[in-house]
């Protein structure tokens, strides 16, 4: 058994990778990390390896480290216990009642959306997406949106990761065609789903960030395809403002 000091020890050097990788702008090298931090390349890369294990770091397409999915889900948790969805829900069933289509909530968990609440159309034929159900994050509007806030590197680790597996004929399966979306979607804030995870169903999509500034959620309406309008998207994007205001976040 290893003595305490040295558990210790090891807690001091994983919090100062992470400091190091947290400081930078891009996704840090292991020279880089090695030697802001003073340890060994091979000890840095076996503490990096088990960071990335467990999903506090992500290693890039070129071998460099960023902070990870599951550093993001717990930070999203910590803003004093604040319930996302209980901060949403009047505002989303708000823009249900303007839309008169189903208005849903997603976070990110790995390399999927997960939905964790939604205000359902009132019309005999809606979308209905089942709380608790995930889908890949590049067959989503939300999803995509994700992808491309956290840049080119994370786009294509993604789609090495996953394969871009096709969910109907619009499905991305490349990653030129996903880049090109992501992010282009990032730079005006919302995306679109093109039937690119059901056919006859689309969703327009925008990002709920923090305090922070961290994604925390996803905003989408979901419509049959023929149901769809671009007038939606005004009222998406400011209902994701007005959620994210509510969370601290100031955009300014």
């Amino acid at each position: 058994m290893e003595k305490p000091t040295n558990s210790i020890q090891v807690i001091e050097r994983l919090a100062g990778l992470l400091d190091v990788i947290a400081a930078q702008d891009e996704p840090a090298s292991l020279k880089l990390l090695s030697a802001e931090t003073g340890l060994h390349p091979s000890t840095a890369f076996r503490i990096l390896a088990s960071l990335a294990e467990q999903g506090f770091v992500e290693r890039t397409s070129r071998g460099n480290y960023q902070l990870g999915i599951k550093l993001m889900q717990l930070g999203s948790r910590v803003s004093v216990g604040v319930d996302v969805r209980k901060i949403a829900l009047p505002l989303m069933e708000k823009l249900r009642d303007e839309l008169d289509e189903t208005v849903n909530l997603t976070v990110r968990e790995g390399d999927e959306v997960v939905y964790i609440e939604r205000t359902l159309a009132r019309r005999m034929i809606r979308v209905e997406q089942v709380i608790g159900s995930r889908a890949p994050l590049h067959v989503t509007a939300v999803g995509k949106l994700m992808l491309g806030d956290q840049g080119d590197a994370a786009c294509r680790s993604y789609a090495q990761r996953s394969k871009l597996p096709a969910y109907t004929v619009n499905t991305h399966t490349t990653i030129t065609a996903l880049l090109q979306d992501c992010l282009a979607a990032t730079s005006c804030s919302y995306a679109r789903d093109n039937e690119e995870a059901e056919l006859g169903v689309g969703c327009i999509g925008t990002l709920i960030r923090d305090a922070s500034g961290q994604v925390v959620a996803g905003l989408s309406v979901s419509a049959p395809i023929e149901r769809r309008r671009d007038e939606w998207i005004a009222h998406v994007m400011e209902v994701g403002r007005q959620i994210s205001q509510l969370l601290g976040y100031n955009a300014g």
